[in-house]
């Protein structure tokens, strides 16, 4: 249930209250949020939670933390009550903040496929046009000659670092992701002369991911940014910047076609490096094949019963 009921834990009291109420008693990190509410108190209808966190210099679950703080069970329940107070309660500005305006809350699903579909075509093709193909065999190169490989990314960008690390990790290369800020800085310190630092952020603006590129930098690896903007700090802190594009902004804050994008470009290292480690490659993936052959299952059958039932 809703800590909130309508009102909050703030009996009533307008969301400027309650942050007021409790500024005194905010972490520096919180307080950066309420200086950014304050100032734009429309900024939570008309930002995603990763976007507040950028606008803010802090992280999504500081704006969680954030959002509960004032009674709200998190950043929807905390936006809704925003847009009410304003005027703009309305739920079709909170679907299209959050889903996009190529949806239709009531579109019927084949419509729907056939624009996501459309979409992320134009993502990945639009990417590969205008990825730098010398770029992409700079970081292969580097990547096949390293003693390391650490990749950095937080949320959706985490969960593709991670992807990435168990490829590299399958074809006999020293990978490791960090999603936690604490954790990656500790390896990024670590690295030398022959590491490659890998950052994914799609924005370039999230703070951890480019705290632990630049300490990975100042150790002396070779950096790399994977991102959508070129122009972004993480890009700007790289030896090597790729992009990669989405070109429409939809299902925010976890855009899926840059995602998709973002393998595409990971997919491609990952068969340069393949390429050019390939005996060691090789050997990795067959002996990891063999090692989880045990736990599948043999192909079924048209005479494969789905279950055997119990006889008596």
């Amino acid at each position: 249930m809703p800590r909130t009921n309508g009102d909050g834990n703030g009996r009533g009291m307008t969301i400027a209250r309650r942050i007021a109420a409790r500024r005194r008693t905010m972490p520096a990190a919180m307080s950066k949020i309420a200086d950014v509410v304050t100032e734009h108190p429309t900024a939570p209808v008309e930002l995603t939670i990763t976007e507040l966190a950028e606008r803010a210099g802090t992280s999504a679950a500081t704006v969680t933390r954030f959002c509960r703080a004032l009674g709200f069970d998190g950043y929807t329940q905390f936006r809704v009550g925003v847009a009410s107070e304003i005027g703009r309660g309305g739920a079709d500005q909170s679907w299209q903040a959050d889903i996009g305006r190529e949806f239709g809350a009531h579109d019927e699903v084949g419509k729907m496929l056939q624009t996501l579909v459309a979409l992320h075509v134009q993502s990945l093709e639009s990417t590969a046009e205008h990825l730098d193909l010398d770029a992409v065999l700079r970081v292969g190169d580097a990547i096949a000659a390293s003693d390391h490989v650490d990749i950095y990314g937080v949320g959706g960008s985490g969960v593709i670092a991670r992807e990435f690390q168990a490829r590299l990790y399958r074809i006999g290369v020293r990978a490791h992701s960090w999603s936690d800020v604490h954790e990656g800085l500790t390896s990024a310190v670590m690295q030398n002369q022959d590491s490659v630092a890998i950052g994914i952020s799609s924005t370039g603006r999230t703070e951890e991911t480019v705290q632990m590129l630049s300490q990975a930098r100042a150790a002396g690896a070779f950096t790399v940014a994977i991102t959508h903007d070129a122009e972004s700090w993480l890009a700007g802190l790289a030896d090597v910047s790729l992009s990669t594009t989405a070109p429409t902004p939809y299902l925010r804050p976890d855009d899926l076609s840059v995602k998709h994008s973002q393998l595409l470009v990971l997919d491609l290292l990952y068969l340069l490096v393949a390429q050019q480690t390939f005996g060691v490659a090789t050997t990795h993936l067959a002996a990891s094949a063999m090692a989880v052959s045990g736990h599948r299952r043999a192909t079924r059958t048209a005479k494969t019963p789905v279950f055997q039932e119990e006889t008596r």
